[in-house]
């Protein structure tokens, strides 16, 4: 696909873990160049894995998110067959420079100099510490722009508390309002929706930057704070309790304002989710579930008496449903109307021959990782879903090439690569 949006952009990748990556990711696909530098003197737990060199017996039986490198391998460059980090890495280049010494701030400063925004979610001070200051960057190009997302923003009484993507879901409400069945938060399954709204978060900024330069000429500095974008995320809740005082109190599958359930199906572990928003979706499913008596029963003949006895109406929806496939179930109240879902395992939804029949899933091949389809972007141009252009980014796969960009004569390369400034791995010293 030509002419992208982002088409003649440059941004420079800081990110760690989710977030910066990801969001940087999302600049790629729209056609920047994005350029990812790392520190292969510095190994940042939970980006290129939770270990830069786990052996093969010690992911075998950890959870995906740590030791999911394919076939439970993780060969001889891990840091490169890593897949959360691969799911981030399409569409970029990568160099690699030690920014805590003199000479390698330097050459960091060239390609500031190049470039039209920086990416950086690290903890609030660590790019200062490292001299990389909005002040610094303005220096080595004016209308350069800084987008920093961190857990809490850069100001506040808690700018310098540590968070993942865990704590900012609990500090902004969300582990209590998922919780199921008068269960505590203790019980909820671990999710990181806070990671991916951070990353939307850097790639709106990333835009807003871009669109202030070309408005006024100059840079702009952007704060995104994990938490606010949370918090919007579940804005409803929060407004209700800013307006009558009522507390955020959790629903489990259940709506606040319609009739709502994940419902039991036939097979092991086998789910449906059911909406019923009017009175037409309950005459609908009536007539799918062969009850059209239920329609004029006075127990449920509106929203709000079918909400007061809501566990009857569970009830009579589960004991249709355990008789059907969930994806059987999902289709019969699709076809009358009735918004349903089945509840698909990872293996379902890779296989989904909706996702499959949009091209949703695209096949990557990197020379450490191998051959693997990957979820592509989650957008289409005039019915066109983006070819990646790269595959997931190596360490330091592009050094010769952007060293070169920048001016970077082959003696200073080779003084730089002897000071381990430059390469295709972490320092032996990391383990």
């Amino acid at each position: 696909m030509t002419g992208l949006p982002l088409d003649g952009v440059r941004v420079i990748d800081l990110g760690v873990v989710l977030a910066g990556p990801y969001g940087a990711m999302m600049l790629a696909d729209l056609g920047a160049d994005v350029i990812r530098v790392e520190n292969p003197q510095i190994f940042v737990p939970m980006t290129r894995g939770a270990r830069a060199r786990p052996s093969k017996e010690s992911v075998a039986n950890v959870p995906s998110i740590s030791g999911g490198y394919p076939g439970r391998d993780p060969g001889a460059r891990p840091w490169n067959r890593y897949p959360w980090f691969n799911l981030t890495a399409r569409n970029k280049r990568s160099m690699t420079v030690d920014l805590r010494r003199s000479e390698g701030l330097e050459v960091f400063g060239r390609l500031v100099a190049t470039a039209d925004i920086v990416i950086e979610n690290s903890a609030p001070g660590v790019m200062e510490r490292l001299g990389v200051t909005w002040e610094w960057l303005r220096e080595q190009k004016p209308d350069i722009s800084l987008v920093r997302v961190s857990a809490f923003g850069q100001t506040g009484p808690f700018r310098d508390h540590k968070a993942l993507g865990i704590q900012v879901e609990a500090f902004g409400g969300d582990d209590l309002v998922r919780t199921y069945g008068g269960r505590g938060p203790d019980a909820n399954t671990w999710a990181v929706p806070a990671d991916h709204g951070g990353a939307l978060a850097a790639a709106y900024g990333a835009i807003l930057a871009i669109h202030h330069r070309r408005r006024t000429g100059e840079g702009l500095l952007v704060d995104a704070s994990l938490v606010e974008m949370f918090v919007n995320l579940i804005g409803p809740l929060v407004l209700r309790h800013a307006t009558t005082g009522e507390a955020i109190e959790s629903a489990g599958n259940r709506s606040r304002k319609w009739v709502q359930g994940c419902y039991p199906c036939k097979g092991e572990d086998r789910w449906v989710v059911v909406t019923l928003s009017d009175d037409h979706d309950w005459a609908a499913l009536c007539r799918v579930i062969g009850r059209p008596e239920l329609v004029r029963d006075v127990r449920f003949n509106t929203l709000l008496k079918r909400r007061a006895h809501h566990d009857e109406v569970d009830d009579i929806i589960a004991a249709w449903t355990r008789e059907h496939g969930h994806r059987e179930a999902a289709e019969l109240l699709q076809q009358a109307g009735v918004a349903a879902g089945p509840v698909l395992d990872d293996a379902e939804a890779f296989a989904d021959p909706h996702l499959r029949a949009r091209g949703f899933f695209v096949e990557m091949t990197q020379a450490d990782a191998g051959t693997h389809d990957y979820p592509g972007p989650f957008w289409l141009r005039n019915g066109e879903r983006p070819e990646p252009r790269r595959p997931p980014v190596r360490l330091g796969e592009h050094n010769a090439e952007l060293y070169a960009e920048l001016g970077v004569t082959p003696e200073e390369y080779a003084r730089l690569e002897a000071g381990g400034h430059i390469s295709e791995e972490f320092a032996p010293h990391i383990r």
